[in-house]
């Protein structure tokens, strides 16, 4: 067995949909789709058997950019709007289509990395470092028939294995700049006949800015003598690997542990410039797992478990009325989860398709208050899925789902898609379908309300349904490609939480989520690449009141110049228009307010000594925007970066 089967075999554990976006050339030419090692479907197949909507963003751009975070890469997708509290390593949140990150599954090597003490079940984006990561894949619509019951609005995968040559490879890299920020990785990675294995580490320090506004203008401007900036630390470790044990055997595992630490201000109106405030994160995680086929390779299976364990403590002292209040948390999160995955090929065009997983999480939730808080609930599914390809050229897939919750019984989800190619023109026309439903979390289950009155919350599962059309289309003889996409996502019976009563209730009804998604790149020549995106979304609730933090017009920018043999000049462009936010004026009361418009504009010039080194200047927000993600939170202005990158080996 080669290297490269064992690759495949390892990212169909992985769940890595690792697929190209449009590689289709124009014209009457052949159409070139390369090698495809694991579809949205989790299971090898050509890149135009896939009617699911993919991005990505491969090795290749991650190192072009040299951005710090996973949420930078992210957010310049089209359809994904990430909104933060102050900078690094505060309160982030992600949407997908106009659906929040509690809609969103997302694993790390395999890995499912969503906090099952946080408010909803949902991952911890902000202290997510790029070092290490190597490919970074997501994958939209509702994927719950595949993934789960909360891979509603899709999935986000990541990966640190790489495709380096055989032998051992040696990567480091160090940066610092503006607001005392350093940071620095370093990374192993071997790859030999039989398998391959990653191995990286990852610092990032931050003094940070103060984030707290007065209505868009810092707390200094409206009387306070002095402003605290708010630090921020991270540490990552991160491991993959992979192992022929024979020829149709092959083990992998994978491990993550995150230990960071940082002070954050105070919410409200004004929020506050607060000293005190401090949070430490930490979250170990491990998968294991082994793939073996049969019948000649013609049935494959997948056996994996995981566990993971998220540790979260809080520090704050509030004032009230001259009165010093501190308050003390814990949060003690575990997940443990067993999973199996087959596929049989009945034919060179049918395949079957088959799974089954057991999920339990805990919460403990202590604070000097009084609480004292322990609750976990189980989850177990099994499904299929047939991939057939009709005619040439015309692949559909049809999945069904059953889940069984501890706490809310049953329910059953679907799935479809249908892609087609024309090789004449080098267009693909895509649609997917599906439904999901996402039970309750534990934190909303058990939430105790400030007022003795309100009982606790009495919840079911919302449930969903989303569709999506599209065509990919290649032109210039594949040196441009170009993608419209048309999407809707519905949720009955939205949970959220109720300003008024302090509670979490079930809003009846339907919130609607409705939208466009255009892309479209192009290679000038050999020296010049441009690209661009743009997102429509509209997201209302039954009332037809927005929901918050989901601009209704994106647009990214991107420029890449090669003007001499050794320098790069790389600029991109984020500009988000139309957007509002949630705010509470009082105990009790909630409104929503406009955020301001704003473009950011971030450029690196890099220089390649040789091959394998670089030295690099990095701005961010070029144009010194004063602007908000979160009504009440500032961002930084703008931000020099200058950073070192090498690579030893083959």
């Amino acid at each position: 067995m080669t290297a490269g089967r064992i690759t495949s075999r390892f990212l169909a554990g992985t769940s890595a949909l690792s697929i190209l976006v449009v590689a289709l050339p124009a014209g009457a030419q052949d159409i070139e789709l390369g090698e495809i090692v694991v579809t949205p479907n989790r299971a090898p197949t050509e890149l135009s058997a896939s009617g699911s909507s993919v991005e990505i963003i491969d090795q290749e751009r991650i190192e072009a950019q040299s951005r710090p975070l996973l949420t930078d890469y992210l957010s310049e997708l089209p359809g994904i709007y990430v909104a933060t509290q102050g900078g690094m390593g505060k309160e982030t949140s992600l949407s997908i289509r106009g659906a929040d990150k509690k809609y969103v599954k997302a694993l790390f090597n395999g890995i499912d990395i969503s906090d099952p003490t946080a408010t909803q079940i949902q991952p911890s984006y902000e202290h997510l470092l790029i070092g290490g990561i190597s490919h970074i894949e997501v994958l939209k619509g509702s994927q719950s028939t595949l993934y789960g019951a909360d891979a509603v609005a899709g999935v986000i995968d990541v990966s640190t294995l790489r495709n380096d040559p055989i032998g051992l490879t040696h990567r480091v890299m160090v940066e610092g700049g503006s607001h005392e920020t350093g940071r620095a990785s370093y990374g192993l990675s071997n790859v030999t006949e039989t398998g391959r294995m990653s191995f990286d580490l990852s610092g990032l320090y931050t003094g940070g800015i103060s984030a707290a506004l007065v209505n868009g203008d810092p707390l200094i401007d409206s009387g306070q003598s002095s402003l605290e900036d708010d630090f921020y630390r991270n540490f990552t470790a991160s491991f993959a690997g992979e192992q022929e044990l024979g020829e149709n055997v092959t083990i992998f595992g994978s491990g993550l542990l995150i230990n960071s630490k940082g002070a954050f201000d105070d919410s409200g109106l004004p929020p506050t410039d607060n000293e005190f405030n401090e949070g430490h994160y930490r979250q170990i995680a491990g998968r294991a797992g082994v793939s073996f086929d049969l019948m000649e390779g013609r049935f494959r299976n997948t056996i994996s478990g995981q566990l993971s364990e998220v540790d979260r403590d809080i520090s704050s002292v509030s004032v009230f009325g001259g009165f010093a209040s501190p308050f003390e948390g814990q949060y003690n999160g575990r997940r443990g989860k067993i999973d199996y995955q087959g596929a049989f090929d009945l034919n060179e065009r049918l395949t079957l398709q088959f799974g089954a997983d057991y999920e339990r999480r805990q919460a403990h939730i202590t604070n000097n208050f009084g609480t004292d808080t322990r609750d976990d609930d189980w989850i177990a599914g099994f499904w299929g899925q047939v991939t057939a390809e009709l005619i040439e050229n015309l692949t559909v897939t049809a999945g069904l789902r059953h889940d069984d919750h501890s706490r809310f019984g049953g329910y059953t989800t679907y799935r479809g898609t249908v892609a087609y190619l024309l090789p004449s023109t080098g267009t693909k026309l895509r649609s997917s379908i599906g439904t999901g439903f996402r039970a309750p979390s534990l934190y909303e289950n058990n939430y105790i309300s400030f007022d003795p009155t309100v009982p606790l919350p009495d919840l079911q599962p919302e449930e969903s349904f989303s569709w999506d059309i599209g065509v990919d289309q290649s032109f210039m003889n594949g040196r441009g490609t170009a993608s419209l996409t048309y999407f809707q996502l519905d949720t009955d019976n939205l949970i959220d939480y109720d300003f008024i009563r302090d509670t979490y209730i079930q809003f009846e009804g339907t919130t609607r989520r409705r939208g466009v998604e255009m892309a479209l790149s192009y290679d000038v020549n050999d020296w010049l690449s441009l690209g661009g995106s743009y997102t429509y979304t509209t997201a209302v609730e039954a009332d037809d009141e927005r929901r918050p933090r989901i601009p209704r017009h994106m647009i990214g920018l991107v420029a890449e110049a090669r003007p001499a043999e050794k320098w790069t000049v790389s600029a991109s462009a984020k500009i988000a228009l139309d957007t509002v936010d949630f705010i509470s004026p009082s105990f009790g009361t909630y409104e929503r307010v406009k955020l301001d418009d704003y473009v950011l504009l971030d450029a690196k010039l890099a220089y390649k000594a040789t091959e394998d080194t670089e030295l690099y200047l990095r701005v961010e927000n070029l144009l010194d925007q004063d602007y908000q993600t979160v009504y009440g939170y500032g961002s930084p202005g703008i931000s020099a970066f200058a950073g070192f990158k090498a690579k030893f080996g083959p």
